[in-house]
């Protein structure tokens, strides 16, 4: 089948890099990172990879100071595994949101994708930071399986978009990822009118000179793993 999806101007060859949309993937790692604009806030990014390219494709290499190790066989992207970042909050409701266990329910849903319940159920830890680094261990190099991904987009220096991928909420819509082999599949359909959130570009005034535009970040606005 021919496809334009993942191709770039300059060259007939697929990009390294992973886009929005639906894609089999498996993780390759996990990060648990702190947010630089607040010390409270952490986002869960799962290190992904698609399924093997194949054909000319050429991915990063996977140790860039040791390019002995070899290429990638699939795109490669950072997904976080919400919209916006984990952090206590109290919603207007009056509803209390606490970062901990949001996060327990991130890793309990992506467990049962995998089929790692039990495995996650045996981990015990002082503090979010050494059960993060478990639960790497634990989902590292996974089996593939189904995703939706969706992004925001943003302008680096150069004018080149770039994407912030992450996983949309559970909805009624549908679920953001789900066993490969999964039959009834509630796996989200990628929209682009819903999944992407295009950048918006600098201003330009009259005198020519571009107004600096920082994109607000959104608070915390729930559960998102509560359907």
């Amino acid at each position: 089948m021919l496809s334009t999806k993942d191709m770039s101007v300059g060259s007939g060859k697929a990009r390294p890099l992973m886009g929005p949309g639906n894609n089999v993937v498996r993780i390759n790692s996990i990060t648990f990172d702190q947010t630089p604009y607040d010390r409270e806030a952490y986002n869960v990014n799962l290190h992904m990879e698609s399924e093997p390219m194949g054909g000319e494709f050429e991915g990063f290499f996977r140790d860039k100071d040791n390019e002995s190790k070899g290429r990638y066989d699939g795109q490669i992207g950072r997904v976080r595994v919400t919209p916006f970042p984990f952090k206590d909050t109290t919603l207007p409701s009056g509803r209390e949101i606490s970062r901990d266990q949001e996060i327990l329910k991130s890793m309990i849903f992506l467990s049962e994708t995998l089929g790692k319940r039990s495995e996650l159920d045996a981990i015990e830890a002082q503090t979010m930071e050494d059960f993060m680094s478990k639960c790497n261990s634990l989902f590292s190099n996974s089996n593939f399986f189904n995703v939706c991904l969706a992004s925001r987009e943003w302008e680096n220096k150069e004018g080149y978009i770039n994407n912030d991928l992450y996983l949309p909420k559970l909805s009624k819509d549908g679920i953001p990822m789900e066993a490969k082999d999964t039959e009834n599949s509630r796996l989200i359909s990628f929209n682009v009118s819903t999944h992407v959130k295009a950048v918006v570009k600098k201003d330009v005034p009259s005198n020519g000179q571009a107004s600096n535009f920082e994109p607000k970040t959104a608070k915390v606005n729930g559960s998102d793993f509560d359907l």
